[in-house]
């Protein structure tokens, strides 16, 4: 059972990402189903009764079809934001660096996840250097220096007023 519940006040979520880094490209994954273009971490939600480690490997695995292993903690993020539909969400979510590894680097842009809530997710290696005009979520991809980031915190508040 995933880690996830519904208040009165919306949704929690705690889950894991992984930051997939090749130079200044990073590995993201879209819902092309989604109403707005944006990109996002890979990763998921943290099933009951499981670390976090196991978390990201099983999600990465789910992802990408490769078995990874965890380099370090990069940083954990506090999410508060209001979905497409209206609903606010408390969002956790640890991230870790993932170790090196040529079957990751060798995904191609497009490749159709097996995971994801939808089965319609799509990975895409995208530039940092060269991506503005995206929408990519969380925003510390590009206020940080991801090469020297260690055991940062972040939060982030995008919750809508509903009236």
């Amino acid at each position: 059972m995933d880690c996830t519940f519904k208040t009165e006040m919306g949704n929690f979520n705690f889950r894991v990402a992984a930051i997939i880094k090749d130079g200044s490209r990073v590995l993201l994954a879209r819902n092309p189903q989604e109403e707005r273009e944006f990109y996002f971490s890979v990763g998921g939600r943290v099933k009951f009764g499981e670390s976090t480690e196991e978390a990201v490997l099983r999600e990465v695995k789910e992802e990408t079809g490769v078995d990874c292993e965890i380099d370090r903690l990069a940083c954990v993020h506090e999410n508060f934001f209001t979905d497409d539909n209206g609903v606010p969400f408390h969002e956790i979510s640890v991230f870790y660096f993932l170790k090196p590894n040529k079957e990751l680097f060798n995904i191609a842009s497009g490749h159709k996840t097996s995971g994801g809530p939808t089965h319609e997710e799509y990975l895409i290696w995208i530039d940092l250097e060269n991506s503005d005009g995206l929408t990519i979520y969380p925003d510390f991809y590009r206020t940080v220096d991801l090469d020297n980031l260690s055991s940062g915190h972040f939060i982030s508040r995008e919750i809508k007023e509903n009236k």
